[in-house]
């Protein structure tokens, strides 16, 4: 490549649209827990009414999703996550627990993340080496390996920080705060995380990819 030949540029950014999932997507993440809320203050904290609800629109969703044939995983999963939280909700009779498995699940990503720092397979490595094919190439690179150690830690802090906020309102059965606060710190937070995994991990791609790129010019 010849001096006045301009370095390979680094890869678009990740289209955030399909990150979450799309409006579909969105919405499933987002309605029920704020549906749950609004049923729950309209009936006068009623914890029973409050999951019906969030079951249904979490079921019409679903259906949605089916109708435009998507793939029947992502179809089914929302739904049956909201059915498993409304479950734990109406057979304790305690509606903050609609919000434990969210909770619970922040907490085993963040434990994953630090984990997998730990033993030197950082999982944001892991993910964008399956999507992008380039295997194992990655750790040869020190620039690169670091990258997504600091990337891990981005998103181990982000699930940890989920916690942080939420679990207090959690153990004191703030339900409507909690509400809120999730709903405000799920697919914003998801968002932002992406991106500054985009800005983090685009500047340091493996020697395979760099010459892959100079064979093109």
């Amino acid at each position: 490549m010849s001096d006045d030949q301009q370095e390979p540029q680094a890869p678009p950014p990740m289209n955030l649209r399909e990150a979450v999932g799309g409006p579909l997507g969105m919405a499933e993440t987002a309605l029920p827990g704020v549906a749950f809320v609004i049923a729950y203050t309209a009936s006068g904290s009623n914890t029973n009414t409050a999951a019906i609800v969030a079951v249904a629109l979490a079921l019409v969703l679903t259906i949605a999703r089916l109708a435009k044939r998507e793939t029947t995983l992502h179809a089914i999963s929302g739904l049956v996550g909201v059915g498993i939280a409304a479950f734990i909700a109406t057979r304790s009779g305690r509606a903050e627990n609609f919000f434990l498995p969210g909770l619970l699940m922040n907490a085993a990503y963040a434990s994953a993340f630090v984990i997998s720092i730990a033993v030197k397979h950082p999982l944001v490595g892991v993910i964008v080496a399956n999507l992008d094919g380039e295997g194992k190439e990655w750790r040869r690179d020190p620039q690169r390996a670091r990258a997504f150690v600091l990337a891990s830690w981005l998103w181990a802090g982000l699930f940890a920080l989920r916690l942080v906020v939420q679990l207090p309102l959690y153990l004191t059965e703030s339900v409507v705060a909690l509400g809120v606060v999730k709903t405000a710190m799920g697919i914003p937070l998801f968002v932002i995380g992406i991106w500054l995994t985009w800005l983090i991990v685009r500047r340091h791609r493996t020697p395979a990819a760099v010459a892959e790129a100079d064979a093109t010019i």
